[in-house]
């Protein structure tokens, strides 16, 4: 065993099973393990670890300790995992040996950190909400200030985020091409493959009936981790359902929940939080001045802050049935409302002000 100065990675579990298959993948990232059973002794070598993964098997922390990077649990122990790591607090969740690349790559970078860009999720509080519009506009005027966008489309179930862009002709790759993608992704080839509307580039499931290949959440973070690399800003579009969520809100830095003005909808979204993982979070309060509920009385209700509201506009819900948001999105109203997001995320990525 190294040195306590040599441990780069630690690892804290009693499961010898799991300690086997985290050797294997630190070994191959060209790390030092650390493994230590007991999580009172585990407490020395927290603060000094590059990373420190904490097993299925751990249900508290050291105190004063920082969060775990990730939670490492095996096939088979189903949504008891992402329930443990928002009890911890942990940053994301390794399910083995299905996301072995994944974990290989993300310790590779802690031990060589690199500048990365923004990893922004939007989701909907409620069915309806308005997440893919708000998304969508982010983007939009993101990319007209100069910054590097990605979209990304969360969602397998939502018809597809290109038909809402009316780019379902625009070459370039879809979900469904990356499937079989394994191990680190190299970011320009990833953003020399993608189309581009709006500005920005997109990564969408197609807008068809056809039945798509699956992507795994291994190939999922993959790709994110390569759009980090490649981009300033990468903009999820989480979608609402538990695979989604799995899938794409733990490598998300910031979540932004999108929830109309209305009671019902601040208690479900209330509701929705516990599904997410423990990272900063705010909300898009969707409605008009005047709604039946205000900003500050959905925000206490959510227990979240609001950061933005998304104007209610007539023709929006026929603008993204007719692929024409990006239309919508050049509106005064609309462009003030990307700001006052954009204008909250400065200092994480390099924006200015909106014309």
């Amino acid at each position: 065993m190294p040195d306590p100065a040599g441990a780069e990675v630690l690892l804290v579990t009693g499961y010898d099973f799991l300690q086997g298959e985290v050797e294997r993948i630190v070994a191959a990232a060209g790390g030092q393990l650390r493994v230590v059973a007991d999580v009172a002794d585990a407490a020395k070598y927290w603060d000094a670890a590059a990373a420190v993964l904490v097993g299925s098997d751990v249900r508290e922390l050291p105190p004063r300790r920082r969060a775990p990077a990730v939670l490492v649990g095996l096939n088979g122990e189903g949504d008891s995992l992402w329930h443990l790591a928002t009890a911890l607090g942990a940053e994301r969740v390794a399910v083995l040996p299905d996301a072995a690349a994944w974990l290989a790559e993300y310790l590779s970078r802690a031990r060589s950190p690199e500048a990365g860009g923004l990893v922004l999720g939007i989701t909907g509080g409620c069915g309806g909400a308005g997440a893919t519009t708000a998304a969508i506009w982010i983007a939009q005027a993101a990319a007209g200030l100069g910054v590097r966008v990605l979209l990304v489309d969360g969602d397998p179930w939502g018809g597809g985020l290109e038909l809402a862009l009316a780019a379902e002709e625009t070459p370039g790759l879809r979900w469904p091409d990356l499937s079989d993608a394994s191990g680190s992704i190299d970011p320009e080839q990833l953003a020399d493959s993608l189309p581009v509307a709006g500005g920005f580039s997109f990564l969408s499931w197609p807008g068809s009936r056809d039945r798509q290949a699956p992507v795994d959440a291994a190939t999922a973070g993959g790709v994110l981790d390569a759009a980090r690399r490649g981009y300033e800003l990468v903009v999820v579009d989480i979608g609402r359902g538990a695979e989604p969520v799995r899938m794409f809100a733990w490598d998300c830095d910031r979540i932004l929940v999108v929830v109309p003005a209305q009671l019902k909808a601040a208690v479900a979204t209330a509701r929705l939080l516990h599904e997410l993982p423990p990272v900063e979070a705010a909300l898009l309060v969707r409605g008009k001045a005047g709604a039946a509920l205000d900003a500050g009385l959905i925000a206490d209700a959510v227990g979240l802050p609001v950061q933005g509201r998304v104007p209610e506009l007539r023709g929006v819900t026929a603008a993204g049935e007719n692929g024409r948001l990006l239309d919508v999105g050049k509106r005064r109203s609309v462009r003030h409302f990307a700001a006052s997001v954009l204008d909250l995320l400065d200092g994480d990525i390099p924006v200015g002000d909106l014309p």
